[in-house]
């Protein structure tokens, strides 16, 4: 397995250059006409995955490496496989060696992962267990999930104008417990020989703290509203959690909580967006609802993820598939993956300034007409995945680097 992997890691290592002091810097390098004191560097494993996932990963790390080195940074990208990819390479979707180089990596940029080619293998089999021995194994509790109607792409949104622009909403979603991790599970045979099912949905009072201390003081940071999303009349695990959730309130005065239930707030979404700012909910119901959010913003293809643990390196991803259908076309949305990137430099490095460099590329690469096909209006020019991301590294070069 070893030797197998080997042959696939391809490690790229991006030239020194000087600018500011960080967590780590390079004791020799070339200097850049703008910059003046020791670059900052990082480890970034690269997890390309299935389908689309090449593609776009091939493009953010471009942009990610631009970005940096217009800002003193300097990137030492590790490639990895995972998913359906090392099945086919070592027979795991996640090989100890792809989780070990994460786990000493700065960050973690994840393409996508699955496919047809994988659906009827055993569940042990499959490369969304990959994905979620990978959570497991960095200990990424928190998922943040972004939706935001750009100006640009308001027309792109199935509803109506008046309801979808303006909507910038987080989504903050426990990512290693309830009911995908919890135990018993398993698929038996009952008294009457009938198969039966069965996955327990089970949080203790820790797991709920933390993730609700995430979302408040992410709310801390946006505009203060917090709404808690749960089936508390229903569910015990959801009547502990509002419970939990209310408790942890009190440390959070200035932020004003609300509780929904996740029927209502999956109508409330498509009915008036605009009144959520960050919401707050378990992992089946925000992996639900953060998706159906997605669609407010025109395309799943434009929104970006962060996971996050207490500490450790943070896993970035795009919420969109591995979209076999399209893979090896040209024909994938990079954005989300560009701004995946954009969310690995503020919440993995705290390098806000170069994540504001490449969120202020995508708006330009948008303002100038270009759009993928899922995102395509009468008016706007088609591209690809490739020419889309040229033109978010042109947009990347020609904005004015920031001074120190």
């Amino acid at each position: 397995m070893a030797a197998a992997l080997q042959a696939n890691i391809r490690p790229i290592n991006v030239p020194c250059v000087f600018r500011s002091v960080a967590k780590r810097s390079c004791k020799t390098g070339r200097v850049l006409c703008a910059a003046a004191s020791p670059a900052k560097r990082y480890n970034i494993t690269l997890l390309p995955g299935d389908g689309i996932g090449p593609e776009v990963i091939s493009v953010a790390k471009n942009v990610l490496h631009q970005a940096g080195s217009l800002e003193g940074i300097e990137f030492s990208f590790r490639e990895m496989p995972m998913g359906g990819a090392a099945l086919d390479l070592v027979g795991v979707p996640l090989p100890e060696e792809t989780l070990s180089a994460a786990k000493q990596s700065d960050a973690v940029l994840l393409g996508a992962i699955g496919g047809y080619k994988w659906d009827k293998n055993e569940k042990n089999l499959k490369p969304e267990t990959g994905l979620l021995q990978l959570r497991a194994g960095l200990k990424v509790f928190a998922n943040l999930r972004p939706a935001t109607v750009l100006p640009q792409l308001v027309d792109a949104s199935t509803l109506k104008k008046e309801v979808a622009e303006g909507v910038d909403l987080m989504v903050v979603r426990e990512l290693t417990g309830g009911i995908y991790f919890g135990k018993p599970r398993g698929i038996n045979t009952n008294e009457n020989g009938e198969e039966v099912g069965f996955n327990t949905e089970v949080y203790a009072a820790h797991e709920i703290d933390r993730i609700a201390r995430v979302a408040f003081e992410t709310a801390r940071k946006r505009h203060g509203k917090l709404c808690s999303v749960d089936k508390a009349n229903v569910l015990e695990a959801s009547m502990l959690w509002r419970k939990r959730v209310t408790t942890i309130a009190s440390e959070y005065p200035d932020v004003e909580l609300s509780h929904m239930y996740v029927d209502n707030a999956s109508m409330q979404l498509i009915r008036d967006p605009k009144q959520f700012d960050t919401i707050v909910t378990n992992n089946i119901f925000g992996d639900i609802l953060s998706d159906e959010a997605s669609m407010i913003t025109g395309s799943i293809g434009m929104l970006p993820s962060a996971s996050l643990g207490e500490s450790g390196p943070g896993l970035f991803e795009p919420i969109h598939g591995s979209a076999p259908d399209i893979a090896g076309q040209d024909k994938a949305n990079p954005l989300a993956t560009i701004l995946s990137a954009a969310m690995l430099l503020k919440y993995g490095l705290g390098e806000e300034k170069a994540a504001k460099r490449i969120e202020n590329a995508v708006l330009d690469a948008l303002n100038k007409g270009l759009r993928t096909g899922d995102i395509y209006s009468a008016g706007t020019k088609l591209v690809g995945c490739k020419e889309m991301g040229e033109e978010v590294l042109k947009s990347v070069d020609s904005q004015v680097p920031t001074s120190v």
